[in-house]
């Protein structure tokens, strides 16, 4: 292990999580985990309510990395070639040229990825596994550090196409923001800090060093007993009967990537058996069903949080 190299990584993500927490302010768990999501090479899914700081949350992500950043407002009569782009006609060239659509850029914010078409989720999902945009039989390069934030509104499904299992364990973490602290929010009611709290965030890292921070997260030590805790858990859900499946290997190999990166964001470079504990919902969750699942994303959201709890507390800890 190289100690400088972890070490280094690891201010970089605490200098990440500091400007982030900044602005969301409150939430400086919240930026935490979406800086896990970040270093552990996957994506990030929002499930919360309007007005809450998801649109916030990405922005301020993108200025703290120096990221080029794309908003795209998904709907209901959004076609692939929106998102992706296509080829176009040029009269004055008489040719065709591609016309790059707003995937490609290195943060993009899917708001309300369920009120488009699966035909469309699909395009998005594709890219975000493959790194990559196949057109036309040409294959275009996504950047390097493609991420994105999805959002979706989980009290709301009335005209929205809810993401298929296979789709949702294309994120590596879902989290949810909630509402600020009420002081906090008692100080925005109040004015304070009414100018726009993205106006005078800077990079607070380079291209090289998120890279960096990246590869440092392969070098973080996971001990035997915090392994075999993490594996407990995946098992458990196998186990479970009121489960219609438990985590797969592909989910195991993700919990093991993102608890590595968390211990980084920690300033760590070793995980702890806490932050197996504290990284198995926002995992795992999105991607166990119950048998008798009710309607509704947040109902069944719900249920599988309240069912992964109860096995957690049935799992020692190890010390």
């Amino acid at each position: 292990m190289n100690q400088s190299r972890v070490g280094e990584a690891a201010r970089d993500a605490k200098r990440i999580v500091e400007s982030v927490a900044s602005v969301v302010r409150g939430k400086e768990a919240q930026a935490e985990l979406a800086v896990t999501a970040l270093l552990a090479g996957g994506h990030l899914l929002i499930e919360d309510t309007p007005g809450v700081g998801k649109t916030t949350l990405a922005r301020a992500l993108a200025l703290s990395l120096g990221l080029p950043f794309r908003r795209v407002q998904f709907t209901s009569d959004m076609m692939p070639a929106d998102l992706l782009g296509g080829n176009v006609f040029d009269p004055s060239s008489a040719s065709f040229h591609f016309r790059a659509g707003p995937i490609f850029t290195s943060l993009l914010l899917a708001d309300e990825i369920n009120r488009t078409t699966p035909k469309t989720q699909s395009a998005l999902l594709e890219a975000m596994e493959e790194g990559q945009v196949s057109l036309d039989g040409e294959t275009r390069a996504l950047p390097s550090d493609f991420f994105v934030v999805a959002t979706q509104n989980p009290l709301d499904f009335e005209g929205t196409y809810p993401l298929p299992e296979s789709q949702l364990d294309r994120f590596a973490l879902r989290i949810s923001l909630g509402p600020p602290p009420v002081e906090i929010e008692r100080e925005l009611l109040l004015g304070r800090g009414a100018a726009d709290p993205l106006a005078d965030l800077r990079a607070v890292i380079s291209g090289d060093q998120l890279a960096g921070a990246k590869a440092a997260v392969h070098e973080v030590r996971v001990e035997p007993p915090v392994l075999d805790y993490l594996h407990s858990i995946v098992v458990a859900t196998r186990d479970s009967k009121a489960l219609q499946h438990g985590a797969s290997t592909r989910a195991a190999l993700i919990f093991m990537r993102a608890i590595r990166a968390k211990a980084l964001v920690s300033g760590r470079a070793y995980a702890l058996p806490d932050d197996v504990k504290a990284l198995a919902l926002p995992v795992l969750s999105h991607r166990l069903r119950l048998k008798n699942a009710p309607i509704g994303i947040n109902e069944q959201r719900q249920e599988v949080d309240r069912t992964l709890r109860a096995l957690l507390e049935t799992l020692p800890i190890p010390r």
